[in-house]
């Protein structure tokens, strides 16, 4: 063989006897029981009451620092782990007060009043009642008011007999404010056009407080339990919402406040301040005080349409006022 030639050995590589092995397998497992888990967690939220879902939101808003050492706001927590003990410092306010409850309640109340205005969005019966439905947040609270309108009044005239789209609203909405913890204050309000009669006999504060307790019973038909309820009240044309025109109709409205814990411990504190301990306790001495009343006499509510009252064509007009037995106020 010739030094020359150049010999070409083709070797045929191995093949790995090496076959691909199952880790895809365990990486699909672990796929499939996160998206099973998953599910099963949004399933087990559907089943847990709106309330307790934002109890769990709340815990674990919570510093970390302040859940291992304690605080104002561990001790609202349900949770069984511990967040230590309740500070031994003495505190002005009730335990979990300004520091921790606070925040956390006017959460609760912005969260309400997105799910209001998103409702109204929503809810075709309501929307259309948009421009007369005003929310806004106050230092009591939420504050929903209802007002009225020429065209489209919350109740007959003169008398706090709920119109339709009135009993529409306050039934809508009472499924939302029966959800919250915080109770709630109804205020009534009028115009500056007085009754006939003036304030000798039925006049604007007692339609306020009726118009106001006709609200109550509308939402407690809706859903909302009567123990929601904290104040009832009339303030007559004392507080207007166009200063200018107290005859405006804008003027007749119903004001819900959804209070804040804060304003409820106020009211309390207001209500416990009214009598001492010692003036308590003689006004149960008083056995007089605890005997039925003798009532002679009462005197019904006048209806709209009394014969005491006249009826003009000017009188009848919306733009008059509360109704055909108004006159104007000197």
């Amino acid at each position: 063989m010739s030094k020359d030639n150049i010999i070409v050995v083709r070797r045929k590589g191995r093949r790995s006897e090496r076959r691909h092995g199952g880790s895809w397998k365990i990486a699909y497992a672990d796929f499939m029981t996160a998206m099973m888990a998953f599910f099963l967690v949004m399933w087990i939220l559907t089943l847990v009451p709106r309330e307790e879902l934002k109890e769990i939101a709340d815990y674990f808003r919570m510093p970390l620092m302040e859940a291992i050492t304690g605080g104002a706001r561990s001790e609202f927590s349900h949770s069984v782990i511990p967040g230590g003990d309740p500070s031994i410092v003495p505190q002005s306010y009730p335990s979990g007060g300004q520091d921790g409850e606070h925040p956390r309640d006017m959460e609760r109340l912005e969260d309400l009043k997105y799910e209001l205005e998103a409702l109204i969005q929503s809810d075709p019966d309501l929307k259309q009642f948009h421009p007369q439905l005003l929310l806004n947040m106050t230092e009591d609270g939420l504050q929903i008011q209802i007002i009225d309108k020429q065209n489209q009044p919350m109740f007959a005239m003169g008398s706090a007999s709920v119109l339709p789209y009135m009993r529409t609203i306050l039934r809508a909405i009472s499924g939302l404010l029966n959800e919250m913890p915080n109770r709630i204050r109804i205020v009534g309000h009028t115009d500056s056009v007085q009754y006939a009669t003036g304030e000798r006999e039925y006049s604007n504060w007692e339609l306020s407080a009726d118009r106001a307790n006709a609200a109550r019973k509308e939402l407690v038909v809706g859903g909302l339990s009567e123990d929601k309820v904290k104040q009832i009240i009339g303030l007559s044309s004392t507080v207007s919402l166009v200063k200018e025109d107290p005859a405006a109709a804008v003027n007749r409205r119903i004001s819900i406040t959804v209070l804040s814990k804060a304003a409820e411990q106020r009211i309390d504190a207001e209500n416990e301040a009214a009598l001492t301990d010692q003036e308590l306790e003689l006004l149960r001495q008083d056995t007089s005080l605890y005997e039925p009343p003798h009532i002679e006499d009462s005197t019904a509510m006048p209806e709209p349409d009394d014969a005491s009252h006249t009826t003009t064509p000017a009188d009848s007009d919306a733009d008059q006022g509360e109704g055909t037995n108004l006159t104007s106020s000197p």
